[in-house]
């Protein structure tokens, strides 16, 4: 009898010290409501580590003293959501955590503002990001007490959530080690002055991915660089109607929160060109990434941070592009062909090529400029992107025409060389063909060797 009530004692005191899972809040359309009223802000801060990443846990106990699970000497991302005027909790919030754990041994802390958010008042939930902003500061201040280090807090803040992020970089003068804005919010911020947004100054790093310009984002560059795929404005694989309902709303807007997770996720190399407009990425015209020899084109999402010191050596505005494909994880790939001409220049017209895998598939690219004035160049260079990666390539197809029925003359060309690199994946050796006659109008297929160092 005694030892059953004493197992008895003991389960009752475990079940008091389990701790509770802190929850996102749950908040609906009637909020929205009584929100037009009755106006609130309200902030919770859930931390998630590896030692609990199913169940978040209070960042501070209410002694006021830091949780356990909280590293002060590992890096710390806060992850703020946007605009939620239905008061639901974000659907991809959940995937972006274990993303997030998976890739590192960091603490998370969510800043649930849902409570402020959640209203049919846009201009209010503009507002309150202010207030959100002061209410962290004092946060942040607690965390540096007990240790905690600026240049260790890497800020990811989506739509509304970015100009958050901005605002607290403010309050600490630029020390924070990084943020991240995922298509920050456009309306009401568009055109306002470094003060009234999130800037480049606001952190140490601060990397931009624009996905809706022409609807809920923000168009103008405001960071040391800023990524715009697809041109930044229609996603590929989003509705085209707004009979797709809500999706057709946020599809575009959401897409860079799903390329930052796929860039995590996946193996795929986001490669973006640094380029003056998506008009020039698309004609061909930016295919050297030279200020970037020494790390190669920078890459959109997590890794964009191994190119932090070049970028803020060179402060300019540094807008890059890129195109994606329509679906998850939304990988291209991209090869650069450079093709040499022994004696005579080229006329004007384009080339083409395709590639051919070891087993005598063909994969066909999408080339940025067929068309090029070859008049007085020795050396072209052609951007393509590819939907398969092509790793193991036995023949490489190569077409030239001057696209005119009228010549009765068949020009025979002497190419020096033609040289087929990997963009996406520049550790991989470039591929060589040397010394062939290219005839105008005639498809040659040629077999590709590593490139000798001594021709390059």
């Amino acid at each position: 009898m005694r030892v059953y009530i004493f197992l008895c004692l003991m389960c009752w005191a475990r079940s008091e010290n389990k701790r509770l899972c802190l929850e996102f809040s749950q908040l609906s359309i009637k909020d929205s409501f009584k929100d037009l009223f009755v106006p609130q802000t309200e902030i919770f801060l859930m931390l998630y580590t590896r030692n609990n990443l199913n169940c978040a846990e209070p960042l501070f106990e209410q002694s006021n003293s830091l949780n356990v699970n909280f590293n002060i000497s590992k890096k710390t991302v806060w992850l703020i959501h946007g605009y939620r005027p239905t008061g639901s909790a974000p659907s991809w919030l959940q995937r972006f955590l274990r993303i997030l754990l998976n890739q590192d041994d960091i603490n998370i802390i969510v800043v649930d503002w849902n409570r402020g958010a959640t209203t049919f008042l846009y201009n209010r939930a503009v507002k309150n990001t202010r207030k959100v902003a002061m209410s962290l500061s004092g946060y942040i201040r607690n965390l540096l007490k007990h240790g905690a280090s600026l240049d260790n807090f890497h800020f990811i803040g989506i739509s509304l959530g970015a100009h958050i992020s901005g605002f607290v970089g403010k309050i600490f003068q630029g020390q924070l080690g990084r943020i991240t804005g995922l298509d920050p919010a456009g309306p009401k911020f568009s055109g306002k002055s470094f003060n009234d947004r999130l800037d480049y100054t606001d952190a140490k790093f601060v990397d931009v991915i624009h996905s809706d310009t022409n609807g809920l984002g923000i168009k103008e560059p405001l960071g040391h660089i800023d990524f715009y795929p697809n041109g930044g404005k229609t996603q590929p694989g989003c509705p085209k109607s707004i009979l797709s309902g809500i999706r057709f709303i946020k599809c575009d807007h959401q897409r860079a929160v799903y390329l930052f997770m796929a860039s995590l996720e996946t193996n795929c190399n986001f490669i973006s060109f640094p380029c003056p407009s998506y008009e020039d990425f698309k004609a061909g015209s930016c295919v050297d990434c030279d200020k970037f020899s020494e790390k190669s084109c920078p890459r959109l999402g997590y890794q964009a941070e191994l190119w932090k010191d070049v970028l803020k050596v060179r402060r300019e505005e540094t807008t890059v592009f890129l195109d994606t494909a329509g679906t998850s994880p939304f990988c291209a790939y991209y090869f650069v062909l450079t093709v040499t001409v022994l004696d005579d220049t080229l006329e004007d017209g384009y080339i083409t090529f395709k590639l051919l895998n070891q087993l005598g598939m063909v994969e066909e690219p999408r080339l940025y400029e067929k068309n090029r004035s070859f008049n007085e160049l020795q050396e072209v260079k052609i951007l393509a992107q590819f939907l398969n990666d092509v790793v193991n390539i036995s023949s490489i197809g190569l077409a030239y025409s001057q696209g005119s029925n009228l010549q009765c003359f068949t020009g025979r060309y002497n190419i020096q060389r033609i040289m087929l690199q990997s963009l996406t994946y520049p550790e991989r050796p470039p591929l060589c063909i040397y010394n062939f006659v290219l005839k105008e109008d005639e498809e040659v297929f040629l077999s590709p060797s590593t490139c000798t160092s001594k021709k390059i």
